[in-house]
């Protein structure tokens, strides 16, 4: 796709609608796009470069917009593949081009193009640095942790334009006209939800900037209401529940801890509890469930106990959690087992992780399925969960 962002500015990047896992793990149903960017000046620079996958469609585009032209350089914001997959063949193609990068991604790239002559082709570039096209300065910012060491943004001032390398990206092709902030979110929380405080190091770098455009390296350019996708993303990366409401995650063996997530969820909804989510962790898209796990304030899991520990979907779900530095919210914990419940302390193993979480301390303990006689337990955890939040989750 080819299509001007400014007189200057044209977008030359590419979607995939062929790929079933980005990142060989997070489903992406309406495919991804690998952003890239040409600015025409009196020197011509290619803002990075896509996924080896796209690369000779993206050739394609970076020819026609260039009309003959010759480009100066390559910025590189971001070495991983999905963006720098393309770079051999582009320096190839443009034998005088010079790429510009972090110092830091200067050092990295031999690791990934160990075939290529990069001696006199590189200049790393620090903090401030600046680069002159002619009739504009390119500002570069590093933003090291998001989510790369070597990441940075670049910051035209002349048409005050940010390129956020994967800050403010999302899943979903460009061909595909979807609501931003829930594929943005799911985006977010799995690709960069770690790096809450290099996150906000980035923001308040952008809060300085007099920023009218926004061109990540997925997902569509930003061009209106800026204050909402900063907000979102201050938000986000501090940690805050985006809404109130309770995930109710469970991994269920037989169908019975499925019955009592499903009628804890009931009895949440009776209450008056709002936005009650219940996902199947053995069948549901765990990017889903990290996210909304993020979104809401609160959390209740149910698992069943296996070989003395807890239910292997249940697991992988905290664990994710766990790695992407889940925070600030309440949990509560329901188990199943028919002779020796193992569940609930695996899972609490795991949730003392967690840091700034407040925990309701009684596990509900269900003996192989749901009976007359749970109700009041469930009753009294939901009634526990939906408490005035503490210090420490607000």
């Amino acid at each position: 796709m080819i299509k001007n962002i400014t007189k200057s500015v044209v977008y030359i990047g590419v979607d995939d609608t062929d790929i079933d896992l980005f990142e060989s793990q997070y489903v992406v149903p309406n495919g991804v796009s690998y952003n890239s960017y040409i600015i025409f000046d009196e020197k011509i620079a290619v803002m990075d470069t896509v996924d080896r996958r796209k690369c000779d469609e993206w050739l394609q585009n970076l020819e026609a917009a260039l009309d003959g032209r010759t480009p100066d350089y390559l910025v590189v914001q971001h070495l991983e593949p999905d963006h720098a997959g393309s770079i051999a063949k582009v320096l190839e193609k443009y034998p005088n081009m010079q790429v510009v990068a972090s110092d830091k991604a200067v050092k990295m790239m031999p690791q990934f193009f160990f075939d290529v002559e990069l001696e006199g082709r590189t200049m790393g570039v620090k903090e401030g640095g600046t680069l002159s096209l002619g009739g504009r300065t390119l500002h570069f910012a590093m933003a090291p942790m998001v989510h790369w060491p070597e990441v940075m943004v670049t910051y035209d001032s002349l048409e005050k334009i940010l390129f956020s390398a994967d800050g403010f990206g999302k899943f979903g092709a460009l061909a595909h006209d979807e609501e931003w902030a829930g594929e943005a979110r799911r985006y977010y929380f799995n690709i960069c939800g770690k790096y809450g405080a290099p996150v906000q190091a980035l923001l308040k770098k952008a809060a300085a900037l007099d920023i009218a455009i926004i061109c990540p390296l997925h997902g569509p350019v930003l061009t209106e209401n800026l204050g909402y996708y900063i907000g979102l993303y201050d938000k986000w990366s501090r940690y805050e529940a985006e809404d109130e409401g309770v995930v109710v995650a469970y991994a269920s063996i037989h169908g019975n801890t499925a019955e009592v997530a499903n009628k804890f969820a009931d009895i949440l909804r009776a209450k008056g509890a709002k936005n009650v989510v219940v996902h199947d962790l053995s069948r549901a898209d765990m990017a889903l469930a990290v996210e909304d796990a993020f979104h809401y304030s609160r959390l209740v899991v149910a698992a069943a106990s296996y070989d003395s520990d807890v239910f292997p979907p249940m697991h992988d779900f905290l664990h994710h959690l766990a790695i992407k530095g889940y925070c600030k919210r309440r949990i509560g914990m329901i188990e199943n087992g028919s002779w020796a419940p193992s569940a609930g302390r695996a899972m609490r193993n795991i949730i003392d992780r967690f840091k700034d979480v407040c925990v309701v301390e009684d596990v509900v303990t269900i003996m192989s399925r749901l009976k007359p006689s749970d109700i009041p337990a469930l009753e009294h955890l939901a009634d526990e969960i939906l408490a005035v939040k503490c210090e420490r989750c607000s």
